[in-house]
């Protein structure tokens, strides 16, 4: 199966427009985003334990937000290992700086994933957790990744299930679809790596191979809709930034159309309760 359309084909100036929301989003949420961690504790564990780490390996942990999958794997591969946590939002590494703590801890630098300037083979891996279908230009990410990665070496990551399998982010995203016009500068599905088959084409079109697929599967439950909004705004970090824009009126209507979506998931309790899906490669720079 051939990978899915990409952001690859997106303008110049509209891939520096993408990466200044990003950017821009995530330094807006950076310590929400570290307090929602136990929400993808499970899928944290997981793809650690997909990446195989052991005392005194290298690893590069690419858009790693406030590095907390970086410092678990920084006390995986002690002692002798070094865990390089990087991010385009320089709040998050701030925020990452003031919550690690001990002696097994991360280094940190703000790169940029499709232009890195590190040096050539240095890594026995490199993670992404939930972050390849954030990159405007994935191909220049995952070239970066295997540029990096020693010969042998393996690219652990993970993404977003399906579409309807992701209710975590799918009811926000519903909501602001009824709720809001068009974007003006068109974002690609959060879940394009999800659909069946477009993960493996992807990475094996990028020259990687030995590629092993895992679903990951975790439930999240909230109290009422206000609870899950807030989850939801802790994650997105583009789309955080662009609703931060958006009069009230308008975001009242978001917000009412999320409600509706939410209903789907509804407990016996009275609160929500969300299965959401993600998927875990690993795959292989060949040697």
């Amino acid at each position: 199966m051939k990978p899915q359309e990409t952001p690859s084909l997106m303008s110049q100036m509209d891939t520096q427009r993408y990466k200044a929301q990003e950017r821009a989003g995530f330094n807006r949420i950076a310590a929400a985003y570290a307090d929602g961690a136990p929400l993808r504790a499970r899928l944290a564990d997981a793809l650690l334990d997909a990446a195989g780490l052991a005392p005194g390996q290298q690893v590069l942990d690419l858009a790693s937000g406030p590095a907390l999958l970086a410092a678990a794997a920084a006390r995986r591969v002690a002692p002798g290992g070094l865990v390089l946590a990087t991010d385009i939002a320089e709040d998050m590494m701030a925020e990452g700086r003031r919550r690690i703590a001990g002696s097994a801890r991360p280094a940190f630098a703000v790169a940029d994933a499709e232009q890195l300037g590190l040096a050539d083979g240095r890594f026995d891996r490199v993670l992404a957790g939930l972050a390849l279908f954030l990159f405007p230009q994935p191909d220049k990410a995952l070239k970066e990744v295997r540029r990096v990665l020693r010969p042998g070496g393996r690219f652990v990551l993970s993404v977003w299930g399906a579409r309807d399998r992701v209710p975590l982010i799918g009811c926000a995203l519903d909501g602001i679809a009824r709720g809001l016009p068009p974007p003006k500068v068109a974002r690609p599905s959060v879940c394009r790596y999800g659909e069946l088959g477009a993960l493996e084409a992807t990475l094996s079109q990028a020259g990687f191979d030995d590629i092993r697929l895992q679903p990951c599967e975790f439930d999240c439950r909230f109290d009422d809709a206000d609870a899950y909004w807030q989850a939801f705004l802790g994650l997105a970090g583009g789309a955080a930034e662009a609703l931060s824009r958006v009069p009230a009126e308008g975001l009242a209507k978001v917000r009412a159309a999320t409600a509706d979506a939410l209903e789907t998931y509804r407990d016996a309790d009275g609160g929500y309760r969300l299965s959401t899906l993600t998927l875990i490669a690993s795959a292989r720079r060949p040697a």
